[in-house]
């Protein structure tokens, strides 16, 4: 078969179209330098990642993902173009052997011939050469869907709709919908192609204005879209499958009534009628006719339009619509359960609980009192509280969100204490000494670990440090301070120069009281060697960097560390698995760790509710959601399945094998061999500080809010249902949820107070407090990942953390102190809402913080200055201490107050104070009588006489200021005057 220019193909007198010199010889040229340069960037690319591989041990992964990539991209764009190619000539040697000189009706189309023709090998190799590629780009993007279609594995439960294994619907099913996409996009390209061809070569035209086609051209293209059709009843069969993910009428998720009774029979009879009228297209070819084509195409327009669509909709209004529920039961059964499967709930534990306690307030209060651990520093606040107190110079910095972990501190028992953690990470150089030098070469690694106790605080309401200052000293032992793989770390650094020559040492850590600096040379052993003259070129390509290439303060022992940040390590060696956007330093074994929570997830799980991973973990701490790695969309199924560690100093990087076992893990070990160690090589230091992933437990919160239903029934009415409240605190009050806490606690079912991640419902559309839902997150106990909710009865109300958000700041007393806490620019933060149930009801405690105002400086920092406590049916506490504020709860007694049949207790706040805000409360409680009964004069003036004692308050405390003493700590902590700001450098 030939596709030579034939110059019996051109007309007579009219030469082909040449263009002129200089742009022939230029856009070669041209073209020779942008494919040498995106050759060099690909080269380069690939090189340095196999070099990244090698150093971190896990080369295996690298030949998995490139060998997958290239082989899917070479198969798949080879096949495209041959296709496309081969009907493309096979047009061009079906063209008619004579054509007219010239044609009134195709002078356009004549015009383009002569142009195309003398170069027309050369035009379809650059056509046939994009198809390949762009083909085999898109193809080596579904690596994953090949890699686990190979090792596929079975899950050992089957769809109640086929009785499949749930592995065909996870593996086999997306690569059959994968092969079938690109064996139509084949026959779509070769039948754009062949009718190119035969239009520019006369094959297909007009004549007297009708279309005129040669029998050859003819034959092809009824061939070409047969093989579309027969493909369609292929698609149309294995579209039968794709019901189980309908998202019809009342299934959220799966295959429904309709989908069932008309979908699927209908999806049947639709690929019968398209392989009969593929037959009629073959036939149309073979005896040269129009009429059977034409006949195929339309029986099958008309049946899609017809059974396809019709006739679904006809039974889903007439017959299921009438009588939703009865039909639809069944299906919503299923639905509930595969749900509940699918995201690892279907074995939590619900349990009837009060709400409103019977016990006597002395014995709650004994009972309170006696909680393991109350959370008063909460994470997102604190942090600027680390910052400032423990910056200790401008270019270190604190996460926004501090971590959560819990050690066994020396002094404190056997018990594990619940601490605020954080590393001292880099944001980069000084302002304004951003060069080359100190951005790569100097400023290369944070320093230090930061801890303190969540339940306590130090003097003046700051953070209680168990690990503090630089270098770091305090209760957790030696350990490897620097921090070259952290959060922050995103750019590269060049370590390992050579002590002692000019630029090739790094700054460790400043010296806090006098000038000067302690320097250091990198000794890790992780890194790229960057030494020799070919990995500088090739990094110096990478990076887009030239100094890399020239820099004298590279040497044969430097070292190149990139891709630093511990959830971009983990994404890279397991690009399989979905992280936990939460990762969390630990300190163990002398070392800092990095451990990231990996996922398993697939939307693909029949019958189960698809959620969007970002939005269901989006909180007033996560406003924009909190996952990485891939895939981060929708998902109907997760699992906890691995549990990484990265080290921060050497950056080495260790999977291991987590939880129950996980078909979709298996077969990504099976395709990743020697990545995944098994669980029981977890280090024995690490596993007392791994703990139940918080955007998991958020994810399976959102799907418990409606999935503890199990009666179809109700499930249907959806009056049982459940919402995750808003948080009423923060800077962003009721904009996002409130997100889940650590908390030590004792909670019924519990046989000894333990580490757990807690969070709250309410009813959908109410305030009131609907269930407590808690996880136990001690691995080292039987009852690790056990979910736990306690339902409150629903013909009584408990409040919610709004209601009792607003019982705290609608207590004249509380709001009056507020002011006073206010004054002077100061700024106030509430703290997070903790709920614990305790004697039967539960316990609202939330810290109040003070910003002391600090003109022209942004040294100031939120220390605790009162702590809100709430108990059903006692009287609000709002006090400086959490024992106070209890105090105020139980016994009814607050500072400077007598006790029942008691003395006068110490306190800072003087009588006349107490009397004023007494007299305000009264006022407040006297106007908000006259709103409600419409009396807005009444109103104003109550409400005008309740700033009036305010204002009196404030100056009887003003005038007992000076001799004011600072009431003695507790356990909560004191308050005591905000803080002035501390220097940083």
């Amino acid at each position: 078969m030939s596709f030579r220019p034939s110059q019996a193909d051109r007309p007579p007198g009219r030469p082909a179209l040449r263009l002129p010199r200089w742009p022939r010889y230029l856009i070669p040229v041209v073209a020779g330098l942008i494919v040498l340069g995106v050759l060099l960037t690909i080269i380069a690319g690939v090189w340095t990642d196999w070099l990244w591989y090698r150093s971190v041990d896990h080369a295996s992964v690298f030949g998995v993902i490139y060998g997958t990539r290239w082989a899917l991209f070479f198969v798949v764009g080879i096949f495209m173009a041959a296709v496309v190619g081969f009907n493309a000539v096979l047009a061009y040697r079906l063209r008619p052997v004579y054509r007219p000189a010239a044609s009134p009706e195709r002078p356009g189309v004549e015009a383009y011939r002569m142009a195309v023709d003398p170069h027309r090998r050369l035009l379809l190799g650059i056509v046939l050469g994009l198809v390949g590629v762009i083909s085999g780009i898109t193809a080596s993007g579904a690596w994953r869907t090949w890699l686990l279609f190979i090792n596929r594995v079975p899950f050992g439960r089957k769809d109640p709709q086929f009785h499949l294994d749930i592995s065909f619907f996870v593996f086999t099913y997306p690569f059959l919908r994968l092969v079938l996409s690109y064996l139509f996009a084949a026959v779509f390209l070769s039948l754009l192609a062949a009718v190119a061809v035969h239009v520019l070569y006369g094959g297909l035209g007009w004549h007297a204005r009708r279309p005129r086609a040669t029998m050859a051209a003819q034959a092809q293209i009824y061939v070409l879209v047969g093989l579309f059709v027969l493909l369609k009843g292929v698609a149309y069969w294995v579209d039968r499958w794709g019901i189980d993910f309908s998202q019809r009428g009342a299934v959220t998720t799966g295959a429904s009534y309709t989908d069932v009774n008309a979908v699927l029979p209908a999806k049947t009879v639709l690929a019968v009628i398209a392989v009969l009228c593929a037959v009629l297209f073959f036939a149309g070819a073979v005896r040269r006719s129009a009429l059977l084509p034409a006949v195929g195409l339309g029986l099958l327009v008309l049946s899609a339009i017809l059974i396809g669509g019709v006739y679904p909709a006809i039974i889903q209004q007439f017959v299921v619509k009438p009588n939703e529920l009865a039909k639809e039961y069944p299906y919503i059964r299923r639905e509930i359960n595969q749900t509940r499967l699918a995201y690892a709930v279907k074995g939590v534990r619900v349990r009837s609980y009060n709400g409103l306690s019977t016990q006597l307030s002395a014995a709650l209060h004994s009972e309170s009192a006696n909680l393991p651990g109350f959370r008063l520093m909460d994470p997102t606040v604190i942090s600027r509280a680390f910052q400032q107190l423990q910056q200790v110079k401008g270019f270190y910095q604190f996460p926004g969100t501090l971590s959560v972990d819990r050690y066994t501190l020396p002094g404190d028992g056997p018990v594990p204490q619940d601490l605020a953690v954080a590393v001292r990470g880099l944001s980069g150089p000084p302002a304004g000494q951003g060069n080359w030098i100190n951005t790569h070469l100097v400023y290369t690694h944070g320093f230090g670990f930061v801890a303190a106790k969540e339940n306590s605080v130090a003097g003046g309401g700051t953070p209680n440090y168990v690990e503090s200052d630089l270098p770091p000293r305090g209760e957790l032992g030696s350990f490897q301070p620097r921090v070259y793989f952290g959060e922050g770390e995103n750019n590269y650094v060049i370590v390992g120069g050579p002590p002692g020559r000019r630029g090739g040492e790094e700054l460790d850590y400043p010296f806090p009281n006098v000038g000067g600096q302690q320097n250091t040379t990198y000794r890790g052993g992780g890194g790229v060697p960057v030494g020799s003259p070919l990995s500088r070129i090739l990094y110096a390509i990478k990076f887009r960097e030239l100094n890399i290439l020239l820099s004298g303060a590279i040497n044969g022992d430097s070292k190149i560390l990139y891709d630093r940040e511990p959830l971009a390590r983990v994404a890279k060696v397991a690009p399989f698995l979905t992280l936990d956007g939460s990762p969390y330093p630990v300190v163990a074994n002398h070392n800092i760790y990095w451990v990231v929570d990996g996922y398993t997830t697939t939307d693909l799980y029949p019958y189960s509710q698809r959620l969007s991973m970002p939005a269901t973990t989006t909180t007033s701490q996560t406003p924009t959601g909190s996952v990485a790695g891939e895939p981060t969309g929708t998902i109907n199924y997760v699992r906890n399945s691995v549990k990484a560690v990265v080290n921060a100093y050497t950056g080495a990087v260790h999977l291991y094998q987590w939880g129950p076992p996980d078909p979709l893990l298996e077969a990504w070990q099976k395709a990743f061999s020697g990545v995944i160690q098994p669980n029981n090589q977890i280090p024995a230091y690490l596993r007392p500080h791994l703990r139940y992933p918080p955007d998991l437990f958020e994810i399976q919160r959102e799907v418990v809010s409606e999935y503890h239903v199990g009666n179809p029934q109700s499930f249907y009415g959806g009056q049982n249902f459940w919402t995750i409240p808003n948080d009423p605190t923060g800077l962003a009050a009721n904009r996002f949820s409130q997100p889940p806490y650590y908390l030590t606690e004792t909670i019924p079912g519990y046989r000894q107070p333990e580490f757990s991640l807690t969070t709250t419902f309410v009813p959908r559309n109410r305030a009131n407090l609907a269930a407590v839902m808690v996880v136990d997150s001690n691995p080292t106990q039987p009852g690790y990942g056990t979910i736990r909710v306690l339902e409150l009865p629903q013909n009584a109300v408990t409040e919610g953390p709004s209601q009792v958000q607003g019982a705290f700041e609608s207590n004249a007393a509380a709001s009056a102190e507020l002011t006073l806490l206010r004054r002077g620019g100061s700024t106030v933060t509430l703290g997070n809402m903790i709920t614990i149930p305790v004697g039967g009801g539960l316990l609202y405690i939330e810290p109040v913080y003070v910003t002391a105002a600090a003109a022209g400086s942004t040294g100031s920092y939120p220390s605790l200055q009162r702590v809100f406590a709430f108990y059903a049916g006692h009287p609000v506490g709002f006090q400086p201490t959490l024992s106070e504020a209890l105090d105020q709860v139980f016994t009814g007694t607050t500072p400077g107050q007598s006790a029942p049949g008691g003395t006068v207790t110490g306190g800072s706040v003087n009588a006349q104070v107490i009397a004023d805000l007494k007299q305000a409360q009264q006022f407040y409680a006297q106007a908000q009588a006259a709103l409600r009964n419409g009396d807005l004069a009444t109103y104003g003036q109550d409400i005008a006489k309740m700033e009036a004692q305010i204002a009196d308050a404030q100056a009887a405390a003003k005038a007992g200021h000076s001799t004011a003493t600072s009431p003695k700590p507790g356990p909560g902590g004191t308050a005591t005057a905000s803080p002035s700001p501390s220097p940083s450098g």
